[in-house]
């Protein structure tokens, strides 16, 4: 089977499930959440100073960390459900090359992952435009801005989505898979920092601010990099689990 046809499959089984409808619910959820925050949220003195420049309005809109962790659960699930239900098998029977399957799956995830980070990224957006005219501020973000801010969602997305189909490719159980993507991406950054504090600018939360245009604590293709590096290393651990692993 050609590498096209192995990733169209992957894709095909993504979208005959529930999944992806469950997630861009979630989207449309934060969309609306950040609209509300929008003509609703008020500062301690009640004024609406977060919202009063170019940069607070892009830092309200900047979805990427968002759509790292949402893609990452995504990609956990995606993976991780496709060996607890055995569905995972007729796969290696297509494609007995599992190097190539699991990389053709991978591919898949990441570029539904990416789907939903630019999605998420143009509702936000979206939300925010449309709501701006209820207050006394207009839209002050360039087009520049606006086009960085949907790219760097659908870039985090796409690593959260690699980086849990990797971890879903490593643990195999649904509920596992999701409680490590929760770990690696929520619950360990803060603690490294506490650890290291000159990580604090490698942590996936600041990689996507940067990436955003948000942060500069270090520069965008350095960031980019990185956020890459989150996905690649946790994947090819999963490659490889997948390879030396048997599949009952």
């Amino acid at each position: 089977m050609t590498w096209i046809r192995l990733v169209n499959a992957e894709l095909r089984k993504l979208t005959s499930t529930k999944l992806p409808w469950a997630f861009l619910a979630v989207l449309v959820t934060i969309g609306a959440i950040t609209a509300a925050a929008v003509i609703f949220g008020t500062d301690m003195d009640g004024s609406k100073a977060f919202i009063s420049t170019a940069a607070d309005q892009k830092s309200l809109m900047a979805f990427a960390s968002n759509a790292l962790m949402g893609a990452g659960l995504f990609g956990a699930i995606a993976v991780a459900r496709e060996y607890g239900h055995g569905t995972v098998v007729p796969t290696f029977l297509t494609e007995p090359r599992r190097r190539r399957a699991v990389l053709a799956q991978t591919t898949a995830v990441g570029l539904a992952g990416a789907v939903f980070g630019l999605t998420g990224g143009a509702l936000a957006v979206a939300a925010v435009a449309a709501t701006l005219p209820t207050t006394e501020y207009g839209f002050m973000v360039s087009a520049g801005g606006v086009a960085q801010i949907i790219a760097a969602s659908a870039f985090a997305a796409a690593a959260g989505a690699v980086l849990g189909a990797g971890i879903g490719a490593l643990i195999r159980n649904t509920g596992g898979a999701v409680t490590a993507a929760v770990v690696i991406l929520v619950i360990a950054p803060p603690l490294i920092v506490q650890l290291a504090n000159e990580a604090a600018s490698w942590v996936p939360d600041t990689l996507t601010k940067v990436a955003s245009g948000v942060a500069n604590d270090v520069g965008v293709g350095a960031a980019l990099a990185a956020l890459a590096a989150w996905a690649i290393v946790p994947a090819a651990i999963g490659l490889v689990a997948v390879q030396r692993r048997d599949v009952v």
